[in-house]
Parts: structure tokens; C-alpha cells; sequence
């Protein structure tokens, strides 16, 4: 996962998701919070308008009780009573005096729109006020109307019928109608029934003034009875239809305060209702949700524009500084990673004065200063290889002139001067090349050391080895460094044919494969053991202790491996730890060691260091 990707991630998990969740519970714990608010607010309303409702009815109810209570009334109970569908008998006079009487006996109140009183015992009618295009209900089919016998066991007590509830009996009208037991003062019996309709404009009045108060929140109330069907509805609009078919019905039963949001007519509201004390009557209250939560809505638009800008603005930060820190940053990885491989010649362009311009000349100034450390750690392990080839030479060197001495001082006892003479010439030839101060040198000039030396040692033990060369024409010319053969070739006559009776062979021959050059020195000598062999082993592994005598013991010259792990060591710091000697052995039947070098014309003198270095 790369840094970009986690700062980004980072941003949306702990700004963008936190802001989101953040947002979304806030805006629905305001929405319960306004929705609990309304729901206290309404219930207060609600209890007020009621409170109005019922005064709208218990006036009627007390113009009525003190009408009945009056004398007028008493006496016009004994009037006679005029059958409506014989109007033939109607003597007008009569009837306008009657109805004159009983305007006066209910005060003619502004609020009563038609009365009518039933005389219980010739079951006629008394009409008071006209009403169009209503035909009034006999008494005997009133007696069977179920509205009859609540009227009866109320016993006088008003019984409120509401509009559309009964239209046979109050016709089709949108006025509330009182029923109600007119008794005998005198007796308490049961004289009459009393019918009177109100006008709405009490209830109208009333209810315009919190219709008003509430017109911010769009709000409409309802009169509605037990069976849902709504007697009264503020805007005029679904009078007489059954509230389920707008709502639910469950907001509609009981006599407590309920209040819950719903769909009412398709719109999202909060409906409230709450009990009459009339009838089963209930006040409903149903507001707009969208006018509830237009200020939300209107403060929800803002913070979300608001936080919508601060994000887009966090956004461009993200993209152009963070962003741009994250690129430094890789590239700084980027460049330590191509230094890890060794380029240490690139140097980070970094613009700007901030810290990052900072970070990237401290990623220049340490890659100058590991440039510096590295040249110089480089030029001290060059002067000490030169300094360990230098030694090396110096432990070879005596040694070949220690052998080659020894054996002219035999032939010199010996009076043998020609072979003496030729020795000679061949110890010259040796010191010739040994003393050079050339390093590397063409195998042919190592062949012919090495020639020399064997025709030097043939003379010290005559007869006791010969020798074979197979060199390609093509190989004479490829670089090697000085001394490299001869102490192999030592090895053979000093440890190898130690001790035999036939005659000793000794085979160098070369060979080349892959860019590298192999010279084989085997011979048919006694051979080495395994704990020989482990122990010469361990002498030629990169160890550059082993490159320094550790006792006097290490100076003997007659030392079994020092030779090998002379040449073994040059190599190595020559041309690097992929090259060397490889010997194999087995007691009793000789020892080939292959020298592997790379392979170098005439013009690649220079080549031998790189591979050393690196």
C-alpha cells in the first residue's frame, strides 16, 4: 500500500466517514427533537382549543337549560303541536305567534340556526325556525332512530349529534345538532324532545385563531367521532369523509394525547389528537412535515454547503500539499533505494524553502558524504591489497631462492660446474621475473618461470619426476598474475612425490570457457587425506588474518599448503572472492588443482581491479 493511498484513506476514514456519521445522526436527533417539541407544543394547543370547543357547547348547553327551565317554555308545551304532513290544519297565526315565543325564550342567540321541539303526548311537532329543503322526521320514526334511546338514558342531559353523523334526522347541513329531554318542571316528567342546530361560526371563530397561529406550520385541525368520520375540518375540504382514508386509524381511539408522524393524505405529517368531552368526539391536528422541518431543512442546506465547501477545500489540500508531500517522500525512497544499489552519482532536485526542501538536501548531502566515505574506504582497501600483495611477494621470494640455492650448493659439492652454470641461468631468469614490478604479466613469461624452475628442480632430484605442458597458441597471450604456477608446481616436488619409488609426472595445461581462464597442475604424487585436504581448506578461505604469519612455526618455508595459500590469497584480493583454486586429491593417487582466473588480453590491464572491486 503506498503513502499516497494511506493518506488518502486516512482522510476519507477518519474526516470524511467521521463527518458523514456525524451529519447524518445530528440531522436525525433534530429531527426527534423537533418532532418531541411540536408534539409538546400541539398538546398545548390542543388542550387550549379544547378547552374553547367545549365553552362553544357548554353555552349551548346552558342557553338550552335555562330555556327549558323558563315558565315561556312550560306553557308552550301545552300548545298543541301541528302535524306537518296534514298542513291544511295550520292555522298561520298560531304558529307565527309559537315560533315568536320561542325565539324569545332561547334570547334569539346569534349561534342557533333551526330548533324544533316534539310534544310527548300527541307526538306532534312545534318548528320554531324554518329550514329549506329538510323534511322534519315524525316523532314515531324518531323513536326508532338509535340516537332515541340515548337520548332518553340521558335523562335530560344535552346529547350532541354531530354533521353527517344522522342527516335523516338533522339533514345534510355541516351544523351540530343538540338533542334532549324536555321534562315538566312541576313533575320531572318527560314532556318533550328539544332539537337545536348551531351555527359553526363559534367553532369557526375559534378555530381561525389557532388556524392562524399555526399557519407557519401549515397546520389543520379536525373534529372527528368515534368511527373516524370527520365532523369538522378547519380548511372546509374533506368534511364528512372517514379519516382513514387519509391516515391511520390508531391516532384516533382513547381519550389521551397521541401524537406520532404518519402519512396523512399521502403528505409526510405529525398527527396529533386528543380527546372532547363531548360525545366520542376527538380534536385532531395534522401539520405539514416539510413546514415542521423547513427550518432544518434550510440549516441542513447551509451546514451541508458549508461542510460541502470545507471538504472540497480539504480536498485541494489534500491533492496539492499532502499530496505533494506524499511525492517528495517517495521520491526520497525512490532515490534511497537506487542509492542502495549503488548510485551514488544522482542527486534529488527538490524546489521550494520548506522542509522538504530540507529533506531532500539532506538526502543529497548524505549521498555526497557516503560518495566521499566509500572513495575513501575504496582507495584504503586498494593500498591494503597492495600492501598484502606486497607481503605475499615477500614470503614467495625468499623461498624460491631458498630452494633454488640449496640446490646449486648440492651440484656445486658435486663438481658439477655445467649444471651449475645452467642453474644459474635458470635462477636468473626466475629472480628476472620475480623482481618485476609488473604484477601481471602474459602466460608465456609464467610458463617460461615455471620452465625454469622445474628444469632447476630436475637437476636437484635427477630423474626422480618429468614433466608436460598443453598450452593453446591462442592462451600465451592472456594476463596472469606473476608467480602463479610456481608454487603449485612446488607443491608437487616437495609434498606430492615425497617418499616415492616411481617416477613422478607433473601435468600443467590451460584451458578457457565463459570469459575465464583455467590452469590445471596435476600430478601422480602420494596425494592427501581428507583431514589434508579440510586443513589446506581452511588455510584458503577469505580470511584476511590467515594473510599474516600467527607463529614461528608459519615461517618454515617446507610448510605443507603455504604456497597454495599464498597463491590462493593473491587471487582473491586480485580479482574478487568468484575466483581461485579448487583441489582435489585422493591418498594414494595424486592431486589436480585447477586455477580459475578471468580471462584478459593484451589491452584489459585494468580489468583485474574492477572485478576485484565489485
Amino acid at each position: 500500500m503506498t503513502l499516497r493511498f494511506k493518506l488518502f484513506a486516512a482522510f476519507f476514514m477518519f474526516i470524511i466517514f467521521p463527518l458523514l456519521l456525524l451529519g447524518i445522526g445530528a440531522y436525525y436527533y433534530i429531527t426527534d427533537t423537533v418532532e418531541k417539541s411540536y408534539a409538546g407544543q400541539t398538546e398545548l394547543t390542543l388542550r387550549a382549543l379544547r378547552q374553547n370547543v367545549d365553552f362553544v357547547f357548554n353555552e349551548m348547553n346552558k342557553v338550552t337549560d335555562s330555556t327549558i327551565a323558563s315558565n315561556a317554555l312550560q306553557q308552550l308545551l301545552n300548545q298543541p303541536g301541528y302535524d306537518l304532513n296534514n298542513l291544511s290544519k295550520l292555522d298561520e297565526f298560531k304558529l307565527n305567534g309559537i315560533q315568536s315565543e320561542f325565539r324569545n325564550l332561547l334570547i334569539n342567540h346569534p349561534s342557533v340556526k333551526y330548533a324544533l321541539m316534539y310534544t310527548r303526548k300527541d307526538g306532534l311537532v312545534i318548528p320554531i325556525y324554518s329550514k329549506d329543503y329538510f323534511e322534519v322526521m315524525s316523532f314515531s320514526a324518531l323513536k326508532m332512530q338509535p340516537i332515541y334511546q340515548d337520548v332518553e338514558d340521558q335523562d335530560g342531559q344535552p346529547v350532541w349529534v354531530g354533521p353527517y353523523e344522522n342527516p335523516e334526522l338533522t339533514g345534510g347541513s355541516s351544523f351540530f345538532t343538540q338533542i334532549r329531554v324536555v321534562k315538566d318542571i312541576g313533575t320531572l316528567q318527560d314532556e318533550g324532545i328539544l332539537l337545536v342546530q348551531i351555527k359553526q361560526s363559534g367553532l369557526d371563530e375559534v378555530f381561525r385563531y389557532f388556524r392562524f397561529n399555526q399557519e407557519r406550520y401549515n397546520t389543520r385541525f379536525f373534529i372527528v367521532n368515534g368511527s373516524g368520520l370527520i365532523l369538522y375540518d378547519s380548511s372546509e375540504l374533506i368534511n364528512g369523509k372517514e379519516m382513514t382514508q387519509f391516515t391511520r386509524n390508531d391516532s384516533l381511539s382513547g381519550s389521551t394525547y397521541i401524537s406520532n408522524r404518519q402519512f396523512f393524505d399521502g403528505e409526510d405529517s405529525i398527527v396529533s389528537s386528543m380527546g372532547l368531552n363531548n360525545e366520542d368526539w376527538r380534536l385532531v391536528s395534522v401539520a405539514s412535515w416539510d413546514s415542521l422541518s423547513s427550518e432544518i431543512d434550510l440549516y441542513v442546506r447551509r451546514v451541508t454547503g458549508i461542510v460541502t465547501v470545507s471538504m472540497l477545500l480539504a480536498m485541494v489540500f489534500l491533492m496539492f500539499f499532502v499530496n505533494r508531500i506524499a511525492k517528495t517522500i517517495i521520491r526520497v525512497v525512490r532515490f534511497m533505494r537506487r542509492v542502495e544499489d549503488g548510485e551514488l552519482s544522482i542527486r534529488m532536485n527538490v524546489e521550494g524553502k520548506d522542509e522538504l526542501h530540507l529533506l531532500g538536501n539532506g538526502l543529497n548531502s548524505l549521498i555526497m558524504r557516503i560518495q566521499h566515505l566509500l572513495g575513501r574506504v575504496k582507495q584504503e582497501q586498494e593500498q591494503k591489497n597492495k600492501a598484502e600483495m606486497l607481503l605475499l611477494q615477500t614470503q614467495i621470494k625468499p623461498h624460491f631462492i631458498f630452494n633454488t640455492l640449496e640446490s646449486i650448493n648440492v651440484l656445486a659439492v658435486q663438481n658439477e660446474g655445467k649444471k651449475v652454470s645452467q642453474m644459474v641461468l635458470r635462477l636468473a631468469n626466475i629472480l628476472r621475473i620475480s623482481f618485476r614490478s609488473q604484477e601481471e604479466i602474459p602466460l608465456r613469461q609464467e610458463i617460461d618461470h615455471v620452465r625454469s624452475y622445474l628444469e632447476i628442480q630436475s637437476f636437484r632430484f635427477s630423474e626422480s619426476f618429468n614433466y608436460s605442458m598443453e598450452i593453446s597458441e591462442s592462451l600465451l597471450d592472456c594476463r596472469v598474475q606473476k608467480l602463479t604456477l610456481q608454487p603449485l608446481v612446488e607443491n608437487c616436488i616437495q609434498h606430492g612425490f615425497e617418499g616415492m619409488e616411481q617416477t613422478g609426472h607433473i601435468s600443467i595445461r590451460a584451458e578457457s570457457a565463459h570469459g575465464k581462464l583455467f590452469l590445471f597442475v596435476e600430478d601422480n604424487g602420494r596425494g592427501m587425506t581428507t583431514e589434508q585436504l579440510i586443513k589446506l581448506h581452511t588455510l584458503t578461505i577469505e580470511d584476511d588474518s590467515s594473510l599474516l604469519p600467527r607463529n614461528k612455526e608459519e615461517h618454515n618455508p617446507e610448510l605443507r599448503g603455504l604456497g597454495i595459500r599464498s597463491v590462493a590469497d593473491r587471487i582473491r584480493i586480485q580479482y574478487g572472492t568468484g575466483y581461485g583454486l579448487i583441489i582435489c586429491s585422493t591418498w594414494g593417487h595424486g592431486t589436480t588443482i585447477r586455477c580459475t582466473i578471468p580471462m584478459m588480453g593484451l589491452g584489459d590491464i585494468n580489468e583485474a581491479k574492477g572485478h576485484a572491486g565489485g
